[in-house]
């Protein structure tokens, strides 16, 4: 894969697999973090093994942050082929306990990141003539999730925004996809599990596969759309969940 990727919240999770499977597919990789440190790590990780990764902070919720970012990877690289924007945060309350801070904290991370990062991206990939955007959603984007009322509906956003700009991105020869994780192996999630022990065991008997994803899995099909192979794919959401919005 000799392309140019940009990956928001790629310090850890799965922004962290997403830019080691690209990095080992051959791909140059931007490791975009609010934590610098964090960035610099997983840099570090990728070139250690051969590959080629720059770290830049940003803070997705800020414009200028992110066209200050997309400045400095441009100037590294020269291009931009592909951008994932993984970066993303959500509360565990239900929506009646939930207040406006925590509102705003998820739609400008989850949503309006995702906007700022397109409209900054997408001009270079215009005068490229080429580029791949691949939104990581959430299966609470498709059927909702307790507990998580306005990450669902940020993430729903992001489905439909996936759609509705990879019609007017075709005529650039620019593809637009999302993929929707089911529950899966986070640092998040392990921190949950520590307050609520066999949190674990319980999600995995929802899933048909009888196990949560790993990052690894995400990172995978980011592969698929970033590729040669998905260049006909656009406008889809393809849910990773084990099967579980079979249920």
């Amino acid at each position: 894969m000799d392309r140019v990727c940009l990956v928001t919240g790629g310090g850890s999770g799965i922004g962290k697999a997403i830019c080691k499977k690209v990095a080992n597919e051959g791909a140059k990789v931007i490791v975009a973090d609010l934590l610098l440190e964090k960035a610099e790590m997983v840099s570090d990780e990728i070139r250690s093994e051969g590959g080629e990764a720059v770290p830049i902070q940003v803070d997705v919720t800020q414009f200028l942050d992110v066209k200050q970012m997309v400045q400095k990877a441009e100037n590294v690289f020269d291009r931009i082929d592909v951008l994932v924007n993984n970066a993303g945060w959500s509360s565990v309350e239900s929506f009646l306990e939930s207040n406006e801070s925590t509102w705003d904290k998820e739609i400008d991370i989850n949503l309006k990141g995702v906007l700022y990062t397109c409209k900054t991206v997408l001009p270079i990939m215009m005068k490229q003539g080429y580029g791949k955007v691949i939104n990581i959603s959430s299966e609470a984007g498709v059927v909702g999730a307790a507990s998580k009322v306005v990450y669902s509906a940020a993430k729903g956003g992001v489905i439909s925004f996936t759609k509705a700009l990879a019609r007017e991105m075709a005529r650039h020869n620019i593809t637009v996809n999302s993929i929707s994780p089911g529950v899966t192996k986070t640092p998040l999630l392990n921190e949950l599990e520590s307050g609520k022990p066999g949190l674990i065991a319980k999600l995995e008997k929802l899933v048909p596969l009888r196990r949560l994803a790993e990052p690894e899995d995400i990172a995978n099909t980011v592969c698929l759309f970033a590729s040669y192979e998905g260049d006909y794919i656009t406008g889809q959401t393809l849910s990773v969940s084990g099967g579980i919005t079979m249920n």
